[in-house]
C-alpha cells in the first residue's frame, strides 16, 4: 500500500512526460517552418535560375 501512495505522489514522471510533449511541440512547430521556408527558398531560386537562363545567349 505504501508503494501506491508512493507513486500516486511522485510527480518526476509526470514532469517528464510534459517535458516530453513541449519538445515534440516544438520540434512540430519547427519542422513547418522549416517547410515552408524551404519551398518559399526554392521559388526563389527557380525564379533566379530561369533569369539566368533567359538573360544568357
Amino acid at each position: 500500500m505504501k508503494f501506491i501512495k508512493k507513486f500516486v505522489r511522485d510527480t518526476k514522471a509526470a514532469t517528464a512526460i510534459e517535458y516530453g510533449l513541449i519538445a515534440a511541440l516544438i520540434a512540430v512547430a519547427g519542422i513547418s517552418a522549416m517547410t515552408a521556408v524551404g519551398k518559399s527558398v526554392k521559388t526563389t531560386f527557380n525564379e533566379v535560375d530561369k533569369g539566368l537562363t533567359t538573360a544568357t545567349p
